[in-house]
């Protein structure tokens, strides 16, 4: 598995991430987008209106450079920021057959195509809630495959 049960947690609470890709020309872009934990796949699955449409979709399907990132604050007082990044391959995909999308596509608007974000390096900080201050925080880097 890819993602630790801490980090599983986490994302479970958020709806919101934000997706860069890197245009033809090189150029990155970035974009809030909603997703899912796909656990049949292992995968981030990011849907939208008019995905397949979208310059992310076809960025993607160019190259597959992704990087993906959950983040919010805890608290601001004391200062307590939380975050999964998930650097890895982008699959462009116009009908999938296993998307954590499909069983509610016409209650969430999205049109079915999904971008699929297939982690290689995951990096995450502030989300173990046994620690009390940024000082103390547990930050985990690592390859995945």
């Amino acid at each position: 598995m890819s993602f630790t049960d801490i980090e599983l947690a986490y994302l479970s609470t958020q709806r919101l991430g934000r997706l860069a890709t890197a245009q033809p020309d090189g150029t990155l872009q970035i974009s809030p987008v909603v997703f899912r934990y796909n656990d049949r796949t292992g995968t981030i699955d990011i849907a939208g209106r008019a995905m397949a449409r979208s310059r992310k979709f076809r960025n993607v399907a160019a190259n597959g450079r992704v990087a993906f990132v959950v983040d919010d604050l805890a608290s601001v007082d004391p200062w307590l920021p939380r975050c999964v990044e998930i650097r890895g391959e982008g699959e462009a995909i116009g009908e999938p057959t296993d998307s954590a999308w499909s069983a509610d596509l016409t209650q969430t608007g999205v049109d079915g195509a999904i971008i699929r974000v297939h982690p290689k390096r995951i990096i995450s900080f502030g989300i173990d809630e046994t620690a009390g201050d940024i000082g103390e925080y547990k930050a985990s880097r690592r390859t995945v495959a």
